[in-house]
């Protein structure tokens, strides 16, 4: 074999040979090509550690398939095989029999289906017993192939033997030299074609027809034959049968629940399904099941072939395990019950009884057939538990009128008194049947019996009202909520009330609807989210009701305390605010390491504020201090009711509660139901309640009915303004500053090189620094401005995060939700490079133009045209003029700029003649560093800015020594 010439003609070959132990293979070769075109003997098997000898002739699929025969060499399977390193011809030799055969091949089988997959257009061929590659060409079918397997039973034998059709056409593959190239799955070599199947086909059961008809089956033995392989055969083939029937049925099929429990206590549950006469348990891979029936007096076999649908039934287990059943047993699929808190209650059948009565009306209106298995002495009723609650206000107390219905039962609920005050979960009927109270109930009604009056009837003081309204989970509940719903109206008649005297700042009108609505929940002891729009002022509203309070309790001379709790990236955004707006709130940060586990502190302080993080962690500090209000800043955050988070406000204690919320409903109907939990208890009933009435008729019925009904239920409680509501009340242009707090890896790092700077500058005298080292004072500054955005941008190994960047998707995601279209500028390609990697993971779509896009019209057009890309990423040397986007409303400014002309430049892409809608500008500062303090000399500086500044070199030439001195400390 002589070596490729690679400056001459040659080309890539796949070709097919037949290993001596190993069955089947495929090679990749190099063939040199004679003049003439034409295959020469001059060859050589190449492999990914060669390929690049050969880079003219291949291409990215030939280097992925080489990759993958790599795999398939001699060497590399023995590797496989046996651990220690060994000539190939002495492991065949001494130590390869038909174990090791058989343990591989499989192996072989599947990577050389996988790799034939890939072969469709490439050149194959058999190769010769000599080894020459390219003996004769082969080729890969166009489609998969048929079979059909034929049975002939008759009064001596049963003659068994396949059939294979291609495009239609009936093949003949038997005495002509056919060959299994590969088992599972498999592939047929016939006249240089190579065909494969459209059914998971083993090739073992094509391989004895290569060279036979048929196969005989005797009489003696057939019963065995067709119980284990026909039977199998039918399961997964089609078949064709004369002297016996296949019969197949598609039966409408239904669910079974089936409790099954003993004495003990211990109790499963069942899923089968139903289909016509036959019974399934859940959990089958065959989507055919096969049954025989043998006639001993007609000597005739039947074979009933049932179509399951698995992907129907598997939904109706996924359906159960989301109402909160799980699987119990590896090797069964037996159902069981999770306690409350989250250990499995496998043996407990109350709990199970009870999951069946929560859910018995839903289940029943999917579908299900609800069956139970018991012994003789018990027998459980089955149904849905209700009660039906009346109150009646006398005097001195309430009388509570309650029925409770179990099944077709009426039982007065004063029966249940003894039960629920000492736990006893069994009820027994008129019929003998066994009721399991709901284990809810005894934590809800203990009270509402321990409290009562009278033994006889429930009756309550006056002064336990409070009673009433810790039944959360109860009709009770909503029915006293429902009182209070009568005495709603729409937030439009609500009386006007007077604004707080010490705010800064005036309230538009719909700002001032806002507030009073605070107030009108505060008079009913509701609580609400104020739902408003990204950008409407929501800080500001709920600030001018917090000094309203303060100026109500000085004048009483009491001190209240109220608790805002919010992501971390707007803590400074508040403080921001109240100092603008309500100066004199005093206010505490409670974030840090440093921060006081004293509850008694809180006292001292107007308004707390701290994060959903610190709120998880200080559960114990915070649920320690009574609050005046608990207000919720992004309050999506505890949509989720198993949530570290949700659990932990929910134990807060406060007199009245809030929450602030551009997208309360980020993703689904179900968000609603923590936070409406926090405002108001009870007010969606119970979680699994919720999701049954709401979520699913909503989000997979499309229930218009039940979203308006729910819409009435939350309607009162929530307030939402959007942009277009308003705008005539919004000034044309809106910017404001959110100042973002570094992380902790991104603050130290800049500090270290702060310091760096600050050395070398400061070694020097003011003077000559301001002479001599303009430059370095430019690129340091520059630097820190980098540090400030994200490290990234100047260490490309940093790996840890940059707060400005997790705010500024914080926001976007906000505004994104609405539909807004947003552009985003920024000076630093590098940063524009961070945002277009993150947009690039998430998939989404946005346009782009610095100073190297060639083709800015088709850019821009594409962004104004095209209703899918909502961003555009912008340099501002190459944007920030000649542009009209006026499809944009909000305006993101990721980096302040030396002069604030160019950063209004950028805002004018936007805000410009034509444009109909308000515009929203975000400036987005970094805390705590240079860019707060660019910020400060921008407007100390501003008429020199206006008038001279064109450069960021003249701005640094205006600087004085102090103003550098204080940029670097």
């Amino acid at each position: 074999m002589l070596r490729i010439d690679t400056q001459k003609p040659h080309t890539l070959v796949y070709s097919l040979c037949q290993h001596e132990f190993l069955g089947y293979l495929i090679e990749p070769h190099i063939v040199q090509l004679n003049p003439n075109g034409e295959f020469s003997l001059t060859y050589q098997r190449i492999f990914s550690n060669t390929a690049k000898e050969y880079a003219s002739v291949l291409n990215e699929n030939d280097i992925k398939i080489i990759k993958l025969l790599d795999e398939l060499e001699q060497t590399e399977l023995i590797k496989k095989m046996h651990k220690k390193l060994i000539r190939p011809r002495e492991f065949f030799s001494k130590l390869f029999d038909k174990k090791l055969f058989d343990y591989i091949r499989p192996k072989i089988d599947k990577k050389l289906s996988n790799i034939l997959s890939l072969l469709a257009d490439k050149p194959l061929y058999l190769m010769s017993k000599e080894g020459w590659p390219v003996e004769e060409k082969l080729a890969i079918a166009s489609e998969p192939a048929s079979i059909l397997f034929h049975f002939r039973r008759n009064a001596e034998e049963t003659r068994y033997f396949p059939t294979i059709k291609f495009q239609g056409m009936r093949i003949d593959f038997m005495y002509k030299n056919a060959q299994i190239i590969s088992n599972e799955p498999a592939w047929l070599l016939l006249e240089n074609t190579l065909y494969f199947f459209d059914q998971e086909l083993d090739g073992k059961k094509l391989s004895p027809f290569l060279n036979k008809r048929y196969i005989s089956i005797p009489r003696n033995t057939e019963y065995n034959y067709f119980d284990r392989f026909v039977r199998s055969l039918i399961t997964k083939h089609h078949v064709y049968a004369e002297g016996f029937d296949i019969k197949t049925y598609q039966h409408e099929a239904f669910p079974i629940l089936k409790l099954i429990h003993n004495p003990s206590g211990d109790a499963f549950a069942q899923l089968q399904f139903k289909y016509g006469p036959y019974i399934f348990d859940a959990g089958s891979e065959h989507k055919i099941t096969v049954r025989m029936d043998y006639d001993e007096s007609d000597d005739h076999y039947t074979f009933h072939r049932v179509k399951r649908s698995l992907q129907w039934e598997d939904q109706h287990l996924q359906e159960l395990v989301n109402l909160g059943l799980q699987k119990t047993d590896p090797l069964f699929n037996n159902l069981g019950i999770k306690s409350a808190n989250g250990s499995s209650e496998i043996n407990n059948a109350h709990l199970l009884i009870n999951w069946i009565n929560v859910n018995h009306d839903y289940l029943i209106q999917k579908g299900y057939q609800i069956e139970q298995k018991t012994d003789a002495q018990k027998k459980y009723l089955l149904g849905n538990t209700k009660i039906s609650l009346e109150i009646k206000e006398q005097n001195d107390w309430f009388d509570v009128h309650a029925i409770v219905r179990f099944g077709d039962f009426e039982i007065p609920f004063i029966q249940l008194r003894d039960h629920i005050l000492h736990q006893k979960r069994e009820f027994i009927l008129p019929s003998g049947e066994i009721a399991v109270i709901p284990e809810a109930w005894f934590a809800q009604f203990n009270n509402l019996f321990y409290f009562s009056s009278n033994k006889h009837e429930l009756q309550l003081q006056k002064h336990h009202i409070g009673l009433i309204n810790d039944l959360t989970e109860s009709d009770l509940k909503e029915l006293t909520m429902s009182r209070k719903l009568q005495r709603l109206d729409n937030f439009e008649s609500i009386e006007d009330f007077s604004a707080p005297l010490n705010f800064k700042g005036e309230l538009r009108t719909y700002q001032k609807a806002g507030y009073n609505w605070f107030h009108f929940l505060k008079n009913y002891h509701f609580g609400g989210c104020l739902a408003d729009d990204m950008g409407l002022g929501k800080t500001i509203q709920t600030l001018a009701l917090l000094q309203k309070e303060r100026e109500e309790y000085i004048e009483k001379g009491v001190q209240s305390t109220s608790l805002i709790i919010m992501p971390t990236s707007l803590i400074y955004n508040w403080q921001s605010e109240a100092e603008k707006f309500a100066p004199d709130l005093r206010i505490l940060v409670h974030t840090g390491t440093n921060r006081s586990k004293s509850p008694e502190l809180f006292g001292q302080y107007d308004i707390v504020i701290t994060t959903y993080g610190i709120t998880r962690i200080d559960e114990t500090v915070l649920r320690n201090f009574y609050f005046h209000y608990i207000i919720l800043d992004e309050s999506q955050n505890i949509k989720n009711p198993s949530s570290k988070s949700f659990k932990a406000i929910r134990e807060l204690k406060s007199k009245h509660r809030l929450t602030l919320s551009g997208t309360p409903v980020e993703n689904t109907v179900a968000d609603l139901w923590s936070q409406m939990s926090f405002l108001n208890p009870g007010l969606l009933g119970s979680h699994t309640h919720f999701q049954a009435e709401f979520v699913v008729p909503i989000e997979k019925k499309k229930d218009e009915e039940k979203a308006r009904k729910l819409q009435a239920f939350i309607k009162p409680f929530v307030l939402r303004r959007t942009k277009d509501q308003v705008a005539k009340e919004l000034p044309p242009k809106s910017e404001q500053v959110l100042f973002c707090k570094m992380s902790d890896e991104q603050a130290e790092y800049y500090e270290k090189i702060k310091s760096e700077y600050r050395n070398v500058l400061l070694e020097q005298s003011l003077d000559d620094l301001l002479k001599k080292s303009q430059i370095q004072i430019l690129q340091g500054l520059s630097k820190l401005r980098q540090l400030a955005n994200h490290p990234l941008m100047i260490d490309d190994h940093y790996t840890g995060d940059s707060g400005k960047f997790e705010n500024v998707i914080h926001t976007l995601d906000n505004v994104l939700s609405r539909g807004h279209k947003v552009l985003i500028f920024s000076q630093f390609v590098k940063q524009l490079d961070i945002y277009r990697n993150y947009f690039h993971k998430k998939k989404i779509p946005y346009a782009y133009l610095d100073g190297a896009t060639r083709n800015r019209e088709e850019v821009v057009n594409g962004f104004r045209n095209n209703g899918d890309i909502k961003l555009f990423l912008i340099s501002i040397k190459a944007g920030g003029v000649g542009l009209n986007l006026i499809e944009a409303d909000y305006v993101f400014i990721l980096d302040p700029w030396w002069n604030p002309a160019v950063e209004q430049q950028a805002i004018d892409r936007s805000h410009r003649i034509g444009q109909t809608k308000n515009v929203f500008i975000y400036k987005f500062i970094t805390k705590d560093s240079v860019e707060e303090k660019i910020l400060a000399l921008q407007q100390r500086k501003k008429i020199i800015a206006d008038q001279l500044i064109t450069t960021e070199e003249s701005f640094v030439k205006s600087l004085s020594a102090d103003d550098i001195k204080e940029l670097l400390t």
